[in-house]
């Protein structure tokens, strides 16, 4: 039986991602469009705790799609996840009158969505993290414009690296999982990759350094998701120590929150729509409990309970492509 829904509303919870605003525009015009009410919680899940819970209507999202961040605001809320926290938040969204919800974010906000489809609020998730680190999809909603920023940088850096014949150490987001720097890595064409999926010691980075000066190289690029270990401070501070014995100065850039911001790519948009009105189409067809992504370019919908108890990694095979390329 169809779920009976009069009021939807929309939750960007979590670090954002470029493409939180094209999911809200997208979750508002299609329930406007099947006679629904839109509502916007602001500021995440502590928002919900508040009942900070607004109306919204088409001109709402007017003029959003290409802008970064999200308009209603985003929280990480450990309160949230506590008894009392959740008690509130349904209390709130039943005094505003809200029937079901979409939810964007990461892993953490998919748990919080389980939690709330649990206790008997409908809920539908959609992946928003630059890690892409959430199962149930090939890629998240932000990823591609960070992984585009994080290139741009790259290619900056890589001008002033060769120029005076030095190494540079690139933090790139990525606390559990180092898509981001191994994807930079392979399109960005670095020296050597330095993730939390694939143990490494600092003699190990040494060696790849001092392996690129004998080759010839003029700079030696290396991308290191902030999850790894050792971490690229220690990384940097090590080489520089060791700088005859690679050929190479040492210096350290990090890109840190540069990565989330910015106006989300063709891409970015495009699939933000696109889950943003699967999510709708989700509950219209009386589904929910579930998270909606795309797999070999199909939408597909995932159960929230196997989202929340998993993490996706990079591929092994990606891993065998940089290490190869890296020559």
């Amino acid at each position: 039986m169809a779920t009976r829904v009069r009021r939807v509303g929309i939750v960007t919870s979590g670090g954002d991602s470029p493409g939180f605003n094209p999911f809200v525009r997208a979750v508002v015009r299609m329930a406007l469009y099947h006679g629904w009410e839109p509502w916007g919680i602001q500021r995440g899940y502590e928002g919900l705790i508040a009942g900070d819970i607004v109306p919204l209507n088409s001109r709402s999202v007017s003029g959003v799609i290409g802008l970064g961040g999200t308009l209603l605001g985003s929280s990480r809320s450990e309160a949230f996840m506590a008894p009392r926290g959740l008690r509130d938040a349904l209390r709130n969204l039943n005094e505003a009158g809200i029937d079901a919800l979409t939810i964007i974010g990461g892993d953490g906000t998919m748990r919080g969505a389980r939690a709330l489809q649990d206790a008997g609020m409908p809920s539908v998730g959609a992946p928003g993290t630059i890690e892409n680190d959430v199962c149930g999809t090939d890629v998240a909603i932000g990823v591609d414009t960070a992984l585009n920023t994080a290139l741009d940088a790259m290619d900056r850096i890589r001008d002033t690296a060769s120029s005076q014949e030095q190494v540079f150490i690139i933090e790139m987001m990525g606390a559990k999982s180092g898509y981001l720097a191994l994807m930079a890595g392979i399109a960005g064409g670095a020296e050597m990759v330095c993730i939390p999926e694939e143990p490494f010691t600092l003699d190990d980075v040494t060696r790849e350094v001092a392996d690129a000066y004998i080759r010839g190289k003029k700079h030696c690029i290396i991308t290191v998701a902030e999850g790894a270990r050792p971490n690229a401070r220690e990384i940097a501070d090590h080489l520089h120590a060791h700088e005859v014995e690679t050929g190479f100065g040492a210096r350290l850039s990090i890109l840190g929150h540069i990565q989330r911001g910015g106006s989300p790519s063709a891409y970015d948009r495009f699939l933000a729509t696109r889950l943003g009105a699967a999510a709708v189409e989700r509950l219209l067809d009386g589904e929910s409990g579930v998270m909606v992504g795309t797999i070999e370019n199909e939408v597909v919908a995932t159960p929230l309970s196997e989202v929340a108890e998993c993490t996706r990694h990079v591929q092994e095979a990606d891993l065998d492509l940089a290490r190869v390329l890296a020559r």
